[in-house]
């Protein structure tokens, strides 16, 4: 073979890969690489987390909780109902069929390792008594953004009484909370906003939840509520009517008509007429003192058979008790 012929079959050797590669790549296409199992493996972990994080942080994804690990609202909307049976209803539906709806979370702004809820308090109690884990969404939400979710799941879900929309209302005004933001989150208007928060400062919070949500008493008569409750005559009656052992036994409705009922009640016509003593006793029926009043003029008179120094005591502890006084009322307005 000449010098010339054996260069010839030596280019046209090295062209013919490249007429048989040419339809499956492009010329100057490097070749594929080839990925070993164990890293083929772990981009694709990778990946899925990735996935799975962008899917929680925007709320599409539904994770499992430990109840343990999750703490209420910042803001109460419910008053406890130690009557209420429906969270044993609920545990029971839990049990049978699971969790239909899962809650909504965020990570909890003091404590990255916890969360906070925003909604669904129910079912996490529900889901600790069953001891298993609870469905929640989690997300990154503003102070402003729970309490409307907050609000505006609970209006859709299960309605809020009317005191409960009032002390909801009025414990974010105490926590600042923007007006308009509160009106977002009840759904409401400014008019109705300001009666609610009226009615919470007229209400005292201890007969409030001594009642509970009251779900038959709506506006008007939690409105007469708050106006019999500005005598003071008739807000002891109502802590009256709270103390009696009975009190605890009805349901959260009849609460309500055993305490208006007692605020009601005009005063006996012994502390009624004007001038005409009361005699004031200790609990075991020793005699302190008579008391009588005339318009606001109050005279006390110590009982001689009670404790000589006590006149002394009581005129000594006039200004503690005005001041203590002056300082609960004050309490009530916040």
């Amino acid at each position: 073979m000449s010098r010339k012929s054996a260069m010839d079959a030596i280019f046209s050797a090295t062209k013919a890969p490249e007429k048989l590669g040419a339809p499956n790549s492009a010329p100057g296409t490097p070749p594929p690489r080839v990925r070993s199992g164990a890293i083929a493996a772990m981009g694709g972990a990778l990946q899925q987390l990735t996935e799975i994080r962008d899917q929680v942080e925007s709320g599409s994804a539904v994770v499992e909780l430990d109840p343990a690990l999750i703490d209420g609202s910042f803001v109460s909307d419910r008053l406890d109902d130690s009557t209420d049976t429906s969270i044993d209803a609920l545990v029971e539906s839990m049990r049978e069929s699971g969790q239909q709806v899962p809650i909504l979370v965020r990570p909890h702004p003091d404590d990255k390792s916890r969360y906070q809820i925003a909604y669904g308090h129910r079912r996490v109690r529900a889901a600790a008594r069953l001891g298993v884990k609870v469905r929640a969404v989690v997300r990154d939400l503003s102070d402003h953004e729970l309490v409307v979710a907050q609000g505006k799941e609970n209006l859709d879900r299960r309605d809020l009484s009317f005191i409960e929309k009032a002390y909801f209302a009025y414990h974010l005004e105490k926590l600042n909370v923007d007006r308009s933001v509160i009106v977002r989150a009840l759904s409401t208007d400014k008019a109705d906003l300001s009666r609610y928060i009226a009615i919470a400062k007229a209400i005292p919070f201890t007969i409030a939840s001594a009642i509970g949500p009251a779900p038959k008493a709506g506006r008007a008569r939690w409105v007469a509520l708050a106006e019999a409750l500005n005598v003071p005559h008739a807000r002891k009656a109502a802590e009256s009517a709270i103390a009696e052992p009975s009190f605890a036994k009805l349901d959260s409705d009849g609460r309500f008509a055993r305490v208006f009922s007692a605020a009601s009640k005009k005063p006996s016509s012994e502390s009624s007429q004007p001038g005409k003593p009361r005699t004031i006793s200790t609990t075991s029926g020793q005699k302190i003192a008579k008391v009588s009043q005339a318009g606001r003029d109050l005279k006390i008179s110590v009982d001689q058979g009670f404790d000589v120094d006590f006149a002394a005591y009581l005129i000594e502890q006039l200004p503690s008790l005005a001041e203590a006084y002056a300082e609960s009322r004050q309490e009530e307005i916040k």
